[in-house]
C-alpha cells in the first residue's frame, strides 16, 4: 500500500504487511545506495504488528519506480549469495575424503 501525494510522485510512504526489520533494513540499505534517493527510512508502527512503513524521497524520480528497482536489485543480490553459497559448499564437499 502506498501513501503519498497525488501531485508529487517523488515522495511516498509504502506499507508492507507481514514484514519486519529483516526485509525493511535490507531495502533501506539498497535504497540508500541509489543516487536518486535523497532520503529513505523505515519504521515499525507497533512492536506487536508485523507491518513496516518505508519512506522514500527522491531527487525527482518516481518513488514507486525507485522502490521497485531496489526490490529487484535486492532479489538479484539474494540470488547471487545463494548461488555463491551453493558453489562453495559443493567445492568444499569435493575436497573432503
Amino acid at each position: 500500500m502506498e501513501h503519498g501525494s497525488l501531485t508529487d510522485e517523488s515522495s511516498s510512504t509504502f506499507s508492507l504487511i507481514d514484514e519486519d526489520h529483516t526485509l525493511a533494513n535490507s531495502v533501506r540499505f539498497v535504497l540508500n545506495q541509489d543516487p536518486r534517493v535523497s532520503f529513505c527510512g523505515y519504521s515499525i508502527p507497533h512492536p506487536s504488528d508485523n507491518n513496516v512503513n518505508i519512506r522514500v524521497q527522491t531527487t525527482g524520480a518516481s518513488a514507486k519506480d525507485v522502490l521497485k528497482g531496489a526490490l529487484r536489485d535486492l532479489l538479484d543480490r539474494c540470488k547471487y549469495v545463494g548461488v555463491t553459497l551453493d558453489k562453495s559448499v559443493s567445492d568444499f564437499k569435493a575436497t573432503q575424503p
